[in-house]
């Protein structure tokens, strides 16, 4: 008797009756498939955490937090946020920070006051995080002391009631006042807010292909499923590890425990890591910042269950002096996305992680993380496929002339429909016509689908590269480029990394007579953007860029010609 598949195993699990079950619900005027039994708000989630008590939930450095000491913070804070500060349901709470415990705490708070929470990127520059707390409208903010520092010049253009300052180093200013005494208080009961599941509850910000970034506006129920399709995963996992008899072994009784290798400001770390882990009982292991022989050390210290990120963190771990000398047996799972995985990292984790599932998945922003996952010897079967949807998401392929590719019969633009799709983006009417039918949302990605429903995701219809994991697209360089006084022409294209993936290239042509090197490029560029959307290789031609008849710059050719691929 085999063991299950993907399908038998999804089959089981989703059954009437099982806690896993589907069933068909209207959201928003479209017929979609649901987790019956999925918590109905992130509120829900917070309370139903209380529930692990003094088991460790945070570490950072040497400090830590238990899920009973983190739900006490979040709840002081909710209720400094609405009986001190004003903040009524639906305003926003921003976010600007490293990956500290005040984090998450900040997070929790605002999305069971009723705000919704957005997290902006902390590598951005200052004028790029004012135009984040500007375009959502941001009345409070929360934020340590680097990103308060390259905010100050802008408080005046953005009029915030208050900067909730985490570990604040000397003197505060204007709005600003420290995180500490917002945390103070006797009351930790959660203000009394009614929150639903299609309240709206995040607003993250993704680069676009028009520029400027948009806020993907994330519901209660958007992220709720994204939940319950992470416990679906592991479950599926499980029975299909169990072999024929589908019986999987009786649990350890050990808590996970998960180093936190991303930000917490990307869908996958706050939606997938912050919020599962809440919910399950899971130990968030944090990092000042990501060094493989530090993840090392904390693996072995912190009897690390599960660790990932990128496919380019895997590959440093596993590449480190430190490897050898280190006790790694404590890993089961090794779980990435966010940037392509070669296989020859599968078969690297297989060797070196005897006992450790390696993992997969496809998603966005706007899918609330979670759309397919690959795992375990579904993955090492179909190394280079990003694996079958979860149960409530739905897709297709869609040719350029907007008919459905059948699967197995070519390749299409990846549509995504389920209760994870965002509901459009923040003050953006047009954009979200065009990236949203009837409840699908066109990813922009070229994609193939087997017999079997995996999916293969085999090129970026959008003009985007990813830089360990950071989506850089091509036309926000592009435009800043441009914006220097020697610049006539310039085109962005992706340069191969073996650890990140991919650089950030810039090709230009100079006005003539002018003179600008590469450091001044990058400067330039460093000056407006964050620090990974700056070029790492410039290179400049003394002829016109190759543009087809409608004037598109043909960036094919430009890496043929400069990368011979």
């Amino acid at each position: 008797m085999s063991p299950l598949s993907a399908a038998e195993a999804t089959a089981r699990l989703i059954a009437p009756g099982q806690p896993l079950e589907v069933v068909e619900e209207t959201v928003g005027g479209i017929r979609m498939r649901v987790w019956k039994n999925a918590p109905d708000s992130l509120r829900s989630v917070l309370e139903l955490s209380r529930g692990h008590g003094e088991a460790t939930f945070l570490v950072y450095e040497d400090e830590r937090m238990s899920f009973e000491e983190h739900y006490r913070a979040a709840a002081r804070l909710a209720r400094h946020l609405v009986g001190e500060l004003g903040v009524a349901k639906g305003d926003r709470v921003a976010l600007a920070m490293r990956n500290y415990p005040e984090w998450p705490v900040a997070f929790w708070a605002a999305a069971a006051s009723g705000a919704v929470v957005v997290p902006l990127n902390a590598w951005w520059t200052g004028s790029e995080l004012a135009y984040g707390l500007s375009d959502s409208g941001a009345k409070v903010l929360v934020a340590d002391q680097e990103r308060v520092g390259r905010l100050r010049p802008h408080y005046p253009e953005l009029g915030l009631d208050a900067v909730l300052v985490a570990r604040p180093e000397g003197p505060l200013q204007g709005p600003e006042v420290p995180l500490e005494e917002a945390l103070g208080g006797d009351d930790t009961s959660l203000p009394e807010v009614e929150v639903g599941p299609d309240d709206d509850a995040t607003i993250f910000y993704t680069s676009g292909t028009t520029g400027r970034p948009k806020g993907a506006v994330g519901t209660h129920r958007n992220i709720c499923t994204n939940l319950m399709s992470l416990l679906f995963v592991a479950q599926r996992g499980a029975l299909q590890a169990a072999g024929p008899s589908g019986q999987p072994p009786p649990s350890s009784g050990r808590q996970n425990s998960y180093l936190l290798s991303v930000p917490l400001f990307h869908a996958t770390g706050c939606h997938s890591i912050l919020v599962g882990n809440t919910a399950a009982g899971g130990k968030l292991v944090m990092m000042h910042r990501w060094d493989p022989e530090r993840a090392l050390e904390l693996i072995e210290r912190e009897k690390v269950t599960v660790f990932g990120g990128v496919p380019a963190m895997v590959w440093e771990v596993l590449n480190s002096p430190e490897f050898p000398k280190r006790d790694t047996s404590s890993i089961s799972s090794i779980a990435y996305g966010g940037a392509p995985a070669p296989p020859e990292l599968v078969r690297r984790i297989k060797q070196h992680f005897p006992t450790g599932v390696p993992s997969n998945g496809y998603g966005l922003t706007e899918t609330s993380s979670v759309t397919t996952m690959n795992v375990g010897d579904d993955y090492v079967r179909k190394p280079d496929s990003v694996g079958p949807p979860v149960p409530v998401v739905e897709l297709k392929l869609v040719s350029e002339s907007g008919q459905e590719v059948a699967p197995g019969a070519g390749v299409g633009e990846l549509w995504v429909k389920g209760p994870n799709v965002v509901r459009g983006y923040w003050n953006q009417p047009e954009a979200t016509a065009q990236t949203f039918t009837d409840g699908w949302l066109h990813t922009g990605d070229l994609a193939e689908i087997d017999e079997e429903g995996f999916v293969y995701i085999v090129d970026r219809a959008k003009d985007m590269l990813i830089r360990g994991g950071e989506n850089v697209y091509g036309v926000e360089v592009e435009g800043v480029l441009f914006e220097h006084p020697d610049v006539a022409e310039a085109a962005v294209i992706g340069v191969p990394h073996p650890v990140l993936g991919e650089e950030v290239g810039a090709v230009v042509v100079l006005r003539p007579g002018r003179s600008a090197d590469a450091a001044e490029i990058r400067r330039h560029v460093g000056e407006r953007l964050a620090a990974f959307k700056v070029p790492s290789h410039v290179w400049f031609l003394d002829q016109p860029l190759p543009r087809n008849p409608a004037g598109k710059v043909l960036k094919r050719e430009l890496r043929q010609r400069l990368l011979g691929s």
